[in-house]
């Protein structure tokens, strides 16, 4: 029996693990998840309205991308997408996080300025496919102000608007001149943290028209590198670099994490510990805890205080907590030599627990 996928094609975190699914070569089916669907399989499974899912051969239902990629790694046979080295872990922890959480600025940002018209359409194509075009078209546009009514939420404002522009390009470009000599973050083998990436760039900002035209100027090794991503692969091939190398060309693209994320990510933390403070029987966390104010590109601005970032987080300072020796003097080498010292003893307390495929206090 193969995995179910329940996805579909303009949704970030789909194209995450189908490119994720698809270079480790697991069988499995996708089916698109429509209303209907959600209302007969998505929702008895997870208990709210989310893709994408993914169903197990053995029924087991897995929602988060992350833990998508986790449970296929432990259950099936062939290469990792984790490095072994030290460095190269930590790094491709860090990216995956810049992927998914940070980068989803830009991805929002494009798909509601730029291919609004056609966002509205691909939501009623694919929530509700058994209907008209015309049905389809009114009902996307309901569905799919919904999702543009989240901007506020991600600091995505007038103000921030010209700062999202730049902060984005700077990483287009880092990340193309990387491409000019390696296929992959390290090396010719794609990792976790190609997948963080792989979300926001392909789904969003290579497949909605406009933004995929700015990418294919901006940065054309990037737009490739989104196809080859996503695309099915020769199953089994590629390695990551040896001796543990951080490619020099990286180091900028980290830095832009330590500069810009990183300082949200420890604001979050503060919040989260005062949240917690005030509500001691709490133990599931809200997706938003309150507002607080944010950096980027410069631009200051107030956002949503979004804990699940937190979770991630905490993959990396639990990767970091394991190290010993010359590998731990390595990777906190790494991070004061990126700005990102900070993240050297990071006690994430209260921890943080997926419970029921919502986020929750361990």
């Amino acid at each position: 029996m193969p995995y179910t996928l329940y996805a579909a094609p303009l949704s970030l975190y789909s194209g995450k693990v189908r490119g994720y699914l698809r270079w480790k070569n697991v069988a499995y089916r996708e089916v698109l998840a429509t209303r209907k669907v959600y209302a007969a399989e998505i929702l008895p499974r997870v208990g709210w309205p989310v893709m994408p899912v993914l169903v197990a051969p053995d029924d087991t239902t897995v929602q988060d991308t992350t833990d998508m990629i986790d449970y296929v790694e432990a259950n099936e046979p062939g290469p990792s997408v984790y490095p072994v080295g030290p460095k190269q872990k930590l790094a491709a922890l860090i990216l995956e996080l810049f992927g998914d959480e940070w980068l989803l600025i830009a991805a929002m940002y494009y798909r509601w300025t730029f291919n609004e018209e056609f966002a509205y359409s691909e939501f009623g194509k694919a929530l509700y496919a058994e209907l008209s075009p015309e049905e389809q078209a009114a009902k996307g546009r309901k569905d799919g102000a919904r999702f543009k009514a989240f901007l506020p939420l991600l600091g995505i404002t007038p103000k921030t608007a010209p700062a999202v522009e730049a902060t984005y390009e700077e990483f287009l470009r880092a990340f193309d001149a990387h491409l000019t000599k390696h296929d992959f973050l390290f090396g010719s083998r794609p990792s976790v943290g190609d997948y963080g990436l792989l979300g926001p760039l392909y789904a969003h900002n290579y497949r909605d028209p406009a933004s995929g035209e700015h990418m294919e100027k901006t940065a054309p090794r990037v737009a490739n590198w989104c196809e080859r991503t996503h695309a099915p692969q020769l199953f089994g091939t590629g390695d990551f670099l040896p001796g543990d190398e951080i490619p020099d060309t990286l180091i900028p693209i980290l830095k832009i994490f330590a500069r810009e994320q990183l300082p949200i990510l420890l604001s979050t933390l503060e919040h989260l510990q005062t949240w917690h403070k005030a509500n001691p029987d709490e133990t599931e966390v809200p997706r938003a805890i309150g507002m607080h104010e944010f950096t980027i590109g410069g631009v200051v601005e107030n956002r949503g205080v979004i804990p699940y970032s937190l979770w991630m987080l905490q993959r990396i300072t639990d990767h970091l907590a394991s190290l010993s020796g010359k590998d731990k003097k390595a990777a906190e080498t790494l991070l004061k030599f990126i700005g990102a010292g900070a993240l050297i003893g990071l006690d994430i307390t209260p921890r943080l627990t997926r419970t029921n495929f919502k986020l929750a206090l361990a």
